[in-house]
């Protein structure tokens, strides 16, 4: 699990110094997920309320949903309460997120398949024998972060739960896959990525990955 993020925040009022440790919230999908805290900006006096200023939104790391958060404040001792603030989302399409972690890997694969059209994506029900299954209608995806390549049970183990569940399915590995995996893959139909690239984004390692690569919206 991440730590929470901190930064140091001065008083605009007593000029007294705090250190300012950024909330966590579940997500739906079970993951922390906390405000981006923007370092550049200055903590404002809160002189007024309102209810559309009292929220922020949060996309959770894991899942890639949407929330909307209390706006992160702080009371100093001499009296005055401080807005901390928030970095903006970017507009436009989310550029790549490197990889470095297992969260990394999540991250990279979750924004991929938003990229593919699919913006109900949430932790699987069941999970997976290894790595973490994200689903969204019709789908069902598994993240690898392992430092060993993805086996041939693997595979078969995401296809299986799939079909149960009428669903199509995707596999993202951080390490790649053994021989086997990528001919039974082939054989079913089981799109293969990796996530290996410095700037997070998937690649396309068999046929049926490169069709859903064609798709992107």
């Amino acid at each position: 699990m991440a730590m929470p993020e901190s930064l140091p925040v001065r008083c605009p009022a007593c000029r007294r110094e705090h250190l300012y440790t950024a909330p966590s919230y579940p997500c739906a999908c079970g993951a922390p997920a906390g405000p981006p805290l923007d370092r550049q900006a200055a903590p404002q006096a809160v002189t007024h309320r309102s209810w559309d200023e009292e929220w922020v939104p949060v996309r959770c790391a894991s899942c890639g949903r949407r929330n909307q958060w209390p706006r992160p404040e702080l009371g100093c001792p001499c009296g005055t309460v401080l807005s901390i603030p928030v970095a903006r989302p970017g507009t436009g399409h989310r550029q790549p997120v490197g990889v470095r972690t297992a969260l990394d890997a999540v991250t990279a694969a979750a924004l991929y398949l938003h990229r593919l059209g699919h913006r109900d994506l949430r932790r699987a029900d069941q999970r997976p024998p290894s790595g973490i299954g994200l689903a969204a209608r019709g789908l069902l995806a598994q993240v690898d972060p392992s430092a060993r390549p993805a086996t041939l049970r693997d595979v078969e183990c995401l296809w299986l739960t799939a079909m149960s569940e009428s669903a199509r399915c995707v596999y993202f590995s951080l390490t790649g896959y053994a021989t086997e995996a990528r001919a039974r893959a082939d054989a079913l139909g089981v799109p293969l990525f990796v996530v290996d690239d410095p700037t997070g984004t998937p690649r396309p390692v068999n046929q049926p990955a490169d069709a859903l690569h064609a798709t992107l919206v």
